[in-house]
């Protein structure tokens, strides 16, 4: 039985073809290790007077390759010899042109799930079954990140719980589907949700089927029966479980949405969740919500409007797909289809055993994949959606300060697109996922740390010498920014603290009074900005005696 608010909704799919489609794997820099070896390049006439004697004289000796072609002698410190103190001594040489630590690569990763390896007739040569993951340059994101600590919630039809794709992946479910006969939140009737999940967050580099866009990403899997308090309970629910990001690949046909709906958008946002919403199926202006709530009319060009993304599909082409929503409420797009005229015109997903819904609406949906037929292409801006979900996710692990509106604007800045800003067809551009890292690796918002250091008490002398230490602080793999100046604050006898310097340096010759008692800290500033918070306490109480 349907629910009746169910034709109020529609889920953003079109019916795809099960066609094969292949691509080749990009090269992406991987993180590098140290060799503990010295790379000394030298003027090739002068190479043979880096003689044995001379360079242990400055505590080094040859050392792996030598490469006498293009000047380089490789060389290791003498034990007891530093790398820094080595480098430093090479460095005098007048026919030494550079020293530099030698690195060593790392194998580029590559997920082993066969959608990322087996070609199909159908498509240009070289092309993926899972295409789009080489276009939205996520293999250069998974070098860097694998989403591990990532939630993405997806509220949906449900998803196929026993999928190879979905194994150890789902955190935690709730089930707000009210309709007679519906099955809990890990049984997919219609195949919609399993689809757009695997998108997300199908289990990945495990030989099985295919990889979502955020890798090692969990699943908050809320089935919903799509009524407007059934999606306003999923929204607060996935909220508060934790999600980094909340996919909707659903809309309402009609009217404007209830106050009460946009009050639980409003909490998701509130409490820093990047929120995804699919366009329209339809090349329409208005997108229906919740996309018109994420993304109003007007605030598309609009690149600090940062409520949610309101995603379009874009095809192989790298166009907008033909059926999909365009206008001022677009944010940006993601691969929804192959091509509206040929090949395989859908994106290849999961979908649950035997007969969903899904078969009903999409004869020709289905495909196997290493011998298993719970797989099929389907078409729309449901299936573009997801894989923005999965790669903020992504951003959001690998830099947990960010919060969820400088995720949302930096997805939209390293958009890739054919103008320069905002266009109508797909907003900001198609997303991308390697340059959304990268960006989000070189933003340092956590703030320095520093503390000075002091006598407690003075007694034949009213002068002393303040010192302090400071460090910027990053998550790993995030960029420091490093500290630009430190601010020293005093007060005197019990009263109030008042700035006594602003400096780039680490210490400060005090005078005090006799018989007054002091306290004093120091804040530290980064180069972004960022501001250390008054600490809770001095870090320094300093007592001078009255008399000699």
């Amino acid at each position: 039985m349907v629910h009746p608010r169910f034709t109020a909704f529609r889920y953003r799919l079109l019916a795809g073809l099960a066609v094969a489609v292949l691509l080749c794997l990009p090269a992406s820099v991987s993180a590098a290790q140290r060799t503990g070896r010295l790379l000394v390049l030298v003027d090739n006439h002068a190479e043979r007077r880096a003689t044995t004697n001379t360079l242990e004289r400055l505590g080094a000796r040859k050392a792996g390759d030598q490469v006498p072609e293009v000047g380089l002698v490789t060389v290791r410190p003498v034990a007891g010899r530093s790398l820094a103190a080595t480098a430093a001594a090479l460095r005098t040489l007048p026919w030494v042109s550079s020293v530099t630590p030698e690195r060593r690569a790392s194998l580029r990763f590559k997920p082993n799930d066969p959608a990322l390896s087996e070609s199909q007739p159908g498509a240009p040569e070289g092309t993926l079954r899972q295409w789009w993951a080489q276009r939205e340059n996520l293999l250069s994101a998974w070098d860097v990140t694998r989403g591990t600590e990532g939630k993405v919630a997806i509220i949906d039809s449900g998803i196929d719980g026993a999928h190879p794709e979905f194994a150890g992946k789902i955190a935690l479910t709730r089930d707000n589907d009210n309709q007679p006969g519906a099955g809990p939140a890990t049984v997919d009737e219609r195949g919609h949700g399993t689809h757009v999940a695997s998108l997300a967050c199908a289990r990945s580099d495990n030989a099985v089927g295919i990889a979502g866009a955020g890798m090692n990403c969990n699943l908050i899997v809320v089935k919903s029966d799509l009524t407007d308090s059934s999606v306003a309970k999923s929204i607060v629910e996935a909220t508060d479980l934790g999600a980094d990001s909340i996919n909707m690949s659903f809309g309402f046909e009609d009217g404007d949405p209830p106050q009460s709906f946009v009050e639980a958008i409003d909490y998701a946002v509130d409490h820093d969740v990047v929120l995804v919403a699919a366009a329209a199926n339809d090349p329409i202006q208005d997108q229906g919500d919740p996309a018109s709530i994420l993304q109003p009319t007007g605030t598309g060009a609009d690149i600090t409007f940062n409520k949610g993304l309101t995603v379009t599909s874009a095809s192989f082409d790298n166009v907008r797909s033909s059926f999909a929503g365009r206008g001022s409420q677009i944010s940006l797009a993601a691969y929804g289809n192959y091509s509206s005229f040929s090949g395989p015109r859908g994106i290849l997903g999961a979908l649950p055993a035997g007969r969903a819904g899904i078969d009903d609406d999409c004869s020709a949906c289905r495909t196997t994949l290493g011998g298993d037929r719970r797989y099929g292409y389907l078409s729309g801006t449901s299936m573009a959606a997801p894989q923005v979900s999965g790669i903020a996710a992504l951003v959001a692990t690998v830099n947990p300060d960010l919060r969820a509106s400088t995720i949302v604007r930096l997805l939209k800045e390293t958009a890739t697109r054919a103008h320069s800003g905002w266009e109508p067809e797909l907003g900001w551009g198609i997303v991308n996922a390697g340059a959304a890292v990268e960006r989000a690796r070189g933003i340092d918002r956590r703030p320095p740390r520093s503390k000075a250091r002091g006598p407690k008490r003075l007694r034949s002398r009213t002068t002393f010498t303040l010192t302090w230490t400071g460090k910027d602080l990053a998550p790993p793999g995030i960029v420091v920014a490093g500290i630009r100046r430190y601010h020293v604050y005093r007060a005197k006898n019990g009263g109030t603290y008042r700035k006594i310097a602003t400096t780039t340096k680490k210490r400060r010759t005090i005078k005090t009074q006799r018989g007054a008692r002091y306290r004093y800290y120091t804040v530290a500033v980064d180069k972004r900005g960022n501001r250390e918070k008054k600490p809770s306490r001095a870090d320094v109480s300093l007592r001078v005696s009255r008399s000699r």
